[in-house]
């Protein structure tokens, strides 16, 4: 378990790195590119957090139990929602959203802000991963699939507001490191804590599921309709959903 564990973390980090290092190489993606393969991530994404992780929270609980869920899931949207409304919003702050202005990116360092938007989605991303290990392991390595094919063009796309805001290109590639191993941790946080807590790990499972489907309605699918390609994004977000029930079927 432990080696899947390690395995998958280190998975996860490189892919975010490999995004980030073809973002630094080509600087700007066609936004037709983006928003096909980011509404494929979150078609994947979708499946995964409601397959792999509130269903499999479902199953643990008697019909007396399902509260856990219901809160798990709730906390989760709130916690991640409590962090979207006070920090920058990211593809505003890059220019490829122009509806949506948060009133703390007017008061503090830009680079910062930077760093706390990307890190309100990668941080949720590792620890549904690592929390997923306490279950089905054949839903903790879909879910690794699914986060580390999404980590590619959201890596492309991290680096790109920093190098428009003016940072320097090895201090925006040390903070793509950063944030990959930020996700990282996230890994071993879910695990270690949900392994200590294992009464308490459907509520766990249903708010990492939670924390991931506000990520997707909030952000992903909304950025992938905002470029004028919402109908191959959309093709592609169905696509998404059924290739992460074959691999969920497969693993």
């Amino acid at each position: 378990m432990i080696h899947e564990l390690i395995w998958c973390a280190a998975g996860l980090g490189l892919s975010s790195l490999l995004g980030s290092i073809v973002g630094l190489a080509v600087r700007r993606i066609p936004h037709s590119w983006n928003d096909v393969f980011l509404g494929f991530c979150a078609g994947m994404m979708l499946t995964a957090s409601i397959v792999c992780l509130i269903w499999p929270a479902v199953a643990m609980c008697t019909p007396w139990q399902w509260w856990q869920v219901v809160v798990g899931v709730a906390a989760g949207v709130a916690l991640v929602g409590v962090l979207d409304r006070f920090l920058p919003h990211l593809h505003h702050l890059s220019g490829m959203k122009e509806s949506e202005r948060h009133a703390a990116g007017h008061s503090l360092n830009r680079t910062l802000l930077f760093v706390m938007a990307i890190a309100i989605h990668k941080l949720p991303e590792g620890l549904a991963t690592g929390v997923s290990f306490n279950g089905d392991q054949g839903n903790a390595l879909a879910i690794t699939l699914t986060i580390a094919l999404q980590n590619i063009p959201e890596g492309m796309v991290v680096v790109t507001p920093l190098l428009m805001a003016g940072v320097r290109f090895f201090n925006t590639a040390m903070i793509a490191l950063g944030v990959a191993l930020l996700e990282v941790a996230g890994v071993f946080a879910g695990y270690f804590v949900g392994d200590i807590c294992s009464v308490l790990l459907p509520a766990m499972l249903a708010m990492a599921g939670g924390a991931m489907l506000y990520v997707i309605s909030d952000e992903m699918i909304p950025e992938t309709h905002s470029h004028g390609y919402q109908k191959p994004a959309t093709c592609a977000l169905v696509a998404g959903v059924l290739a992460m029930l074959f691999i969920e079927a497969s693993v």
